[in-house]
């Protein structure tokens, strides 16, 4: 059985919270699974207040402003986004191991705000990648997002989670 733990730590940015209580309860299910794994964390950024008057770009500096802090040098930055790779569940176990191979030391994705990442978030990211053609709600994009990563680690353990 391989573990990750001293090898990666892997952390899930967002912006703004999550306030339905089913979807909390399903990311904390999937969170602490995780954490049997490797050590991971969901990190809540406030989302922007009384911003309605903002431009879209506007909008998407201010929030590249409170993302931006969060990453170091030691991160690979996966940005979830609707422009990006769409994988199946087996293709993210294999992106997931090489990312856990590469000899850095933390794994970030992101998932922004409403209208997507300013460009100074893009330029740092490492890759962009979908979790469908469809649109979800932020909330419900972290729920998918950590039910994905737990099914790639279960797959990685050759564990009976996941059926093809």
């Amino acid at each position: 059985m391989q573990t990750y733990k001293k090898i990666m730590k892997v952390k899930l940015l967002a912006i703004g919270k999550t306030d339905e209580s089913y979807l909390i309860r399903g990311i904390e299910e999937y969170r602490s699974r995780i954490n049997r794994y490797l050590p991971f964390e969901i990190v809540e950024l406030p989302g922007l207040k009384n911003a309605s008057h903002l431009s879209k770009l506007e909008w998407k500096s201010k929030e590249a402003a409170k993302i931006l802090p969060f990453f170091t040098s030691d991160d690979i930055i996966i940005l979830l986004d609707e422009k990006g790779k769409e994988m199946t569940s087996l293709e993210f176990s294999t992106f997931l191991n090489s990312k856990f191979s590469s000899g850095s030391k933390n794994l970030v994705f992101v998932i922004g705000g409403p209208y997507g990442f300013d460009e100074a978030v893009v330029k740092k990211s490492h890759f962009r990648l979908s979790l469908s053609q469809m649109t979800f709600s932020h909330q419900m994009v972290r729920l998918f997002f950590v039910e994905q990563l737990y099914r790639a680690l279960t797959i990685l353990r050759n564990e009976a989670y996941h059926h093809e």
